[in-house]
């Protein structure tokens, strides 16, 4: 579980196909000690929850690492399996049980991909817009949450086609939204407890569970 607080931008430094997926190696943002990273933890890259294989600590002659592996599915439903050496994304451990509670209930599991219509500065914040699948909209409310590459925002407006967030510089310099141009990709994520809201008051069959 996560709750949407990125932690910082990590580097691709490899990406690799094997069969049947594909691995990338990550250097973790300056707040994150890579010997921290345990294999078989969780750790949340722009949104899509993923399991740490390996790491190694920064030393005298290497930067610090981290691996994970992309399976077939993770690769057709998100754009992890286009990204390249050099690119950014967005990090964010596991929660520990003593955390504070910032963000939202994020799982890190993308519901889909959609693009970026629009990227205004607004005084000292910007506003992105993006296009809205039909298939997740009725989970999309103004003044809702939402995650998008892993970062827990708030719906500012939305009609039936786009939604916008409002982004302030911290969150702006933190991620990779400031990489982001109209056209580029991200992840979705809906608030879970939409779905579980809406299965509770629409009713399910006994075969269903």
């Amino acid at each position: 579980m996560f709750t949407g607080i990125v932690e910082g931008t990590g580097v691709v430094t490899a990406a690799t196909t094997d069969e049947g997926g594909r691995r990338l190696r990550i250097e973790p943002p300056t707040a994150i000690d890579a010997a921290q990273l345990q294999h078989g933890q969780s750790i949340a890259v722009s949104g899509a929850c993923l399991t740490v294989e390996s790491s190694e600590s920064a030393a005298a002659d290497t930067d610090g690492w981290f691996e994970v592996f992309l399976a077939a599915e993770t690769v057709d439903k998100t754009y992890l399996g286009e990204v390249n050496v050099g690119d950014r994304v967005n990090i964010e451990r596991a929660l520990a049980a003593n955390d504070r509670f910032d963000g939202h209930l994020v799982q890190g599991h993308v519901d889909m991909t959609a693009q970026v219509t629009s990227i205004d500065r607004v005084g000292d914040d910007w506003t992105f817009g993006f296009d809205l699948p039909t298939s997740i909209a009725p989970y999309v409310v103004q003044k809702g949450s939402i995650t998008i590459d892993g970062i827990s925002l708030t719906i500012a407006e939305r009609d039936a086609e786009e939604f916008s967030v409002a982004i302030i510089p911290t969150t702006y310099e933190v991620t990779t939204l400031s990489d982001k141009a109209v056209g580029d990709p991200v992840h979705l994520e809906v608030d879970v407890v939409a779905k579980y809201v809406e299965q509770l008051t629409s009713g399910y069959r006994e075969a269903d569970i």
